[in-house]
């Protein structure tokens, strides 16, 4: 495979904070097209990889490429990409809508009815207009979900997208998840429940103390 072939590239980034080391040459890439899995306890580092992947963070030393940019040199924040880490944060006296309009505007790409659509997609009423302080951790975490779908990304970041859903509700995000991979399009993801990694992911691997390793891959590529 080449390098194109894959939509996030890592090499041997670590991430210092202060004397801890919270990532320790982690060296991976993910394939387009495929949901990609991260495992690992709190603190493990999975959060601050995706972040140095989203720009959020910058690593200590090596190098983060995302669709062909170097992020941090080619790119602060790379484009067509929608993400969710730790818990979505909304304007709590506004409406979903209200708030995905918002988002919306800061890169103009969507409007009203590709809000309203998503936001069908994920399970919410698009005409519900109570605000968000009033939502449920479920439905928030559905808006999170599809703040990140909006704009119809080809790269997806979703670090414990199904906090707050119940059964029902993962069952769905599941099979909306599913149907994005279907489209075409690169997910990485992590989760707790291993139920989630064992149905949605194409390849997993593990984070510990900082460390990556495959637990199950893709012809090897790393």
């Amino acid at each position: 495979m080449q390098e194109k072939d894959f939509a996030i590239v890592v090499r041997d980034v670590s991430k210092d904070f202060g004397e801890e080391q919270v990532l320790k040459g982690v060296t991976r890439s993910f394939e387009r097209g495929r949901i990609h899995g991260i495992v690992g306890n709190n603190g493990s580092g999975k959060t601050v990889l995706m972040k140095c992947i989203c720009g959020f963070l910058f690593p200590t030393w090596g190098t983060v490429t995302v669709n062909g940019l170097r992020v941090g040199i080619d790119t602060d924040f790379p484009p067509d990409m929608g993400i969710i880490i730790e818990t979505p944060g909304f304007l709590p006296n506004l409406s979903g809508v209200k708030n995905l309009e918002l988002l919306a505007s800061l890169n103009r790409k969507i409007g009203l009815e590709e809000i309203v659509t998503t936001i069908r997609r994920t399970g919410l009423d698009p005409c519900m207009k109570k605000p968000v302080s009033k939502y449920s951790l479920g439905m928030r975490q559905r808006l999170g979900i599809a703040q990140a779908i909006m704009e119809d990304p080809t790269l997806l970041i979703l670090d414990e997208p199904f906090n707050g859903l119940d059964k029902y509700g993962v069952a769905e995000m599941r099979k909306l998840i599913k149907g994005l991979r279907d489209e075409g399009k690169t997910i990485l993801l992590a989760s707790h429940n291993q139920a989630d990694i064992d149905e949605l992911c194409d390849t997993v691997c593990e984070m510990d103390a900082g460390v990556m390793k495959i637990v199950r891959g893709d012809n090897g590529y790393a």
